[in-house]
């Protein structure tokens, strides 16, 4: 039996939030250094997968994949600062 991990990704460049849903549901938080988070839960290594394989079809370099520790996972959706 698979537990669900909470996981965030950190790409180059900005992707809108509307691009939430085919990111597995992922909140999508834009910086302003131009790196986009993506940060939620996965919930099983091929799911992880897809979304490393729909970051490689938008070409975007793919700066850092962290597993989220259980203490640090976010209680409440986060709201994604650019406000899309």
């Amino acid at each position: 039996m698979s537990k669900t991990i909470f996981y965030e990704i950190r790409v180059e460049g900005h992707i809108g939030s509307s691009w939430s849903s085919w990111f597995e549901g992922l909140t999508i938080r834009c910086e302003e250094n131009g790196e986009t988070v993506l940060v939620g839960p996965i919930k099983d290594e091929a799911a992880l997968y897809g979304v490393l394989m729909r970051i490689r079809d938008l070409s975007l370099p793919l700066l850092e994949v962290k597993r989220v520790p259980a203490g640090d996972q976010p209680t409440e959706p986060q709201i994604p600062r650019d406000g899309r």
